[in-house]
């Protein structure tokens, strides 16, 4: 009992999921379109429906229309793809080679970016065969000829039945002219759109006609510059030919543009305001333009005369070449030279910065100032010159040559007066220490530079045998160390 009571549930919810599942069907989403064809023939259910190649949905149903047309069902599954417009076409085509079809078609035709797109495929309204479907009508659609049939047409006895239907087409299109033209409107896109093509065309006569004008204007130079066109073709394939074995080389440059445009941004940002800052200066050129114009003119004639001199520097360019390159040797040797003097300038540095700090120079130049003023003074009359004294012969004027006072300005060494006894030569020495007190006395106050008191270098005398005297005592060794060591002090700072 229980069996039989199971058995009418189970067929109850069965037929609630086919009611269901179909209401589901109707009200799943999905985008359909009702396409009506002249003849969809070998057109079934669940062929494919394509947009540029890729599969978005298949053909859900057919039907036949009341004016004897096929109309195909197609559900486009993709949300991407389901926006037909009014401009849409749809076509049967084959699919392989054993006569599989699918249905290709274009939801709309390519535009402008920017311009308006055609509305929308009208809905089918409600009491109507299709009711909610997108309706596109048969003249957007078509279905060209297999070619298997073309084939068939030229075997028996296909080939003699065409024959005969070309020979009564006449009189079976009788009085059919006007659905004949639809019917070849209809028959491939290619023709409704090459009618559009004409029609666009016969719009634009006019234009036409003044195309054809102005071209005839514009191509004549292009015929009197043949030879020069036909250069550029030549350069042109030439270029081409060079681009084409260069086409890896020019694909990488491609795919590196964008980073280079990326890169190029910042900098065209400081060239645009370059640019804006540059404009007084533009401004300005504009004004002195003329000037400038002169200039460019009067250079012509410079630069013809400068022909010669040019000419003439480019000899002398070519002599001076050789004699650097003759030159190398030298250059080389004052190259190491200057290295082999780096040492010896870096010591020579030391040392002058060593007198500068020491003082040196300054006491140099003091020495040479004190020797100077130790040799003459200056008072309200002016400038005098100090003077020993000596009193012997030689001091007196003499016409006559006198024996022992032979002494010459360059020539022999000094002399003293030759002094017979000891007890006079005390004397004589005795009133030069005297006359030299006296001196110093009288430079009293002045700066006085402590040196040896006599100094005296041997000499040859050229005096005859019989002037010839004893020479001077020759200061010692060890006094002329003594004096030596005094000026070093005084000039290397230990003056004291």
């Amino acid at each position: 009992m229980k069996r039989f009571l199971i058995i009418p549930v189970v067929l109850l919810a069965a037929v609630a999921v086919l009611v269901v599942g179909t209401g589901a069907s109707e009200d799943d989403g999905s985008y359909r379109v009702r396409a009506i064809f002249d003849n969809a023939f070998t057109v079934i259910p669940g062929l494919d429906v394509k947009i540029a190649g890729v599969r978005v949905g298949q053909v859900e149903s057919l039907d036949v229309t009341e004016d004897k047309k096929a109309a195909v069902v197609l559900r486009i599954d993709e949300p991407g793809f389901q926006d037909f417009r009014t401009d849409a076409s749809c076509t049967i085509r084959p699919q392989g080679l054993i006569g599989e079809k699918f249905v290709e078609c274009d939801p709309t035709l390519p535009r402008r970016e920017g311009t308006e797109p055609p509305p929308e495929l009208e809905v089918i309204p409600e009491g109507e065969p299709g009711a909610g479907q997108r309706l596109l009508p048969v003249e957007r659609t078509g279905k060209p000829v297999d070619i298997d049939l073309l084939n068939n047409s030229l075997r028996l006895p296909y080939r003699e039945r065409l024959s005969l239907i070309i020979n009564e087409l006449g009189t079976a299109v009788a009085g059919r002219g006007g659905e004949l033209r639809e019917v070849v409107k209809r028959l491939n896109p290619g023709l409704r759109e090459t009618d559009k093509v004409l029609k666009i065309l016969a719009d634009q006569n006019e234009v036409l006609a003044d195309l054809a004008v102005q071209s005839d204007t514009a191509l004549a130079p292009l015929a009197r510059e043949r030879e020069r066109v036909a250069g550029f073709i030549e350069g042109a394939d030439t270029t081409l030919k060079a681009q084409a074995n260069a086409s890896q080389a020019l694909e990488d440059s491609l795919e590196k543009l964008p980073t280079f445009l990326q890169e190029l941004q910042p900098t065209m940002q400081q060239l645009e305001s370059l640019s804006d800052e540059a404009i007084p200066v533009v401004a300005d050129l504009e004004a002195v333009a003329p000037q400038i114009s002169a200039f460019i003119e009067g250079l012509g004639p410079f630069s013809t005369a400068a022909i010669p001199a040019t000419t003439s520097l480019g000899e002398t360019a070519e002599t001076g070449g050789q004699a650097l390159i003759n030159s190398k040797d030298t250059i080389d040797q004052v190259g190491k030279l200057a290295a082999d003097a780096k040492v010896p300038s870096q010591d020579l540095q030391a040392l002058t910065e060593s007198l500068e700090e020491s003082g040196t120079f300054e006491r140099l130049l003091s020495f040479v100032v004190l020797a100077a003023t130790s040799q003459n003074g200056f008072d309200d009359l002016g400038y005098y010159a100090r003077a020993w004294v000596l009193q012997n012969d030689c001091a007196n004027y003499f016409i006559a040559p006198v024996p022992g006072c032979g002494q010459r300005l360059g020539g022999e060494a000094t002399k003293r007066p030759q002094i017979e006894t000891n007890e006079a030569r005390e004397t004589a020495d005795a009133e030069v220490s005297a006359a030299s007190t006296r001196s110093r006395r009288t430079r009293e106050g002045e700066p006085s530079l402590r040196l040896p008191t006599e100094i005296s270098t041997p000499s040859k005398t050229r005096a005859p045998k019989e002037d010839r005297v004893e020479p001077a005592p020759e200061t010692t060794a060890s006094d002329s160390a003594t004096a030596e060591e005094t000026v070093a002090d005084y000039l290397l700072g230990d003056g004291s």
